[in-house]
């Protein structure tokens, strides 16, 4: 007997659908008509063609944001996923304390970004910050506002102290998913804890993984709140990453053709690196 689809669903989410693709097709375009065109003020524009984009890519201002942002955010990957399952996995499975833990991991994603930008900024003072006296009295010469190591540091501890929570619930949503006939039969074959994480665990968890990796790389690569707040982009431009760049140039130099064009290469850079993540981590899901 076959099945007769209704499709009469998508009425009810075709407002939301249309609202959406307003929302972001207009910003969209805009950024296209001036990433394309010069203006000299007064609303009167002059076709430019791919001028700024030739321009933002052979700029070293470019390069060296990228870089930067590059560096920060393979760096949040390298810590933050394997520690995120590391806690999942010491997380109980049942029991009083399976709340406590789940409120505990959530509490950091619910402070605002400036918020945390703030509470680090203070938190680290080398004179009056908790962390910063501390490092300074146990022999460490900390100040994160003048050495561009201590910025990184700071920089991203804040950023594993904030999001790292994210993916330990990702990781343990996939963990409590894994029915108890895996580990029944692991117990049966005399499976050591390694061989039941690489073989059990790590699999089913691949799917909840993915989404995490991709959720911190688009993330941590758009992040622009935390760090502005904390370190202002310095000391220097040490701690410039591209989205900080990106404002300097669209609102404090005011250079719109330059910023369109950035943000065009800034969004391509995301959807490409995106898809590489997506499909190396899902090479072998069909098989």
């Amino acid at each position: 007997m076959n099945k007769i689809e209704n499709q009469k669903a998508w009425f009810f989410v075709l407002p939301v659908l249309l609202l959406v693709a307003f929302n972001a097709i207009v910003p969209l375009m805009t950024v296209v008509n001036y990433s394309i065109q010069e203006t000299f003020g007064d609303n009167t524009f002059f076709w430019a063609g791919v001028m700024w984009f030739e321009d933002v890519l052979h700029s070293e201002r470019f390069h060296a944001a990228l870089g930067r942002q590059m560096i920060f955010t393979f760096s949040i990957l390298a810590i933050e996923i394997p520690l995120g399952v590391a806690i999942a996995l010491t997380m109980p499975r049942k029991g009083f304390w399976v709340p406590v833990c789940l409120v505990l991991m959530a509490l950091p994603l619910l402070i605002p970004y400036n918020v945390v930008g703030a509470m680090w900024n203070i938190f680290a003072l080398p004179d009056i910050g908790l962390l910063g006296r501390t490092l300074n009295a146990i022999g460490f010469d900390y100040n994160f506002t003048r050495q561009p190591g201590d910025a990184w540091f700071t920089l991203i501890l804040m950023d594993v102290w904030h999001w790292t929570s994210l993916v330990v619930l990702l990781a343990y949503a996939g963990l409590v998913s894994i029915p108890d006939a895996y580990y029944q039969a692991a117990k049966i074959d005399g499976a050591k804890p390694f061989a039941i994480f690489r073989y059990i665990q790590l699999p089913k968890m691949k799917r909840v993984l993915t989404i995490a990796v991709l959720l911190r790389f688009m993330d941590s690569f758009m992040i622009y709140t935390e760090p502005f707040v904390l370190t202002g982009g310095g000391p220097g431009n040490s701690t410039t990453l591209l989205s900080i760049d990106l404002v300097k140039v669209a609102l404090g130099q005011f250079d719109l053709g330059p910023a369109a064009a950035m943000s065009l290469i800034y969004f391509l850079i995301i959807l490409l690196m995106s898809w590489v993540f997506y499909t190396v981590m899902m090479r072998n899901e069909a098989q």
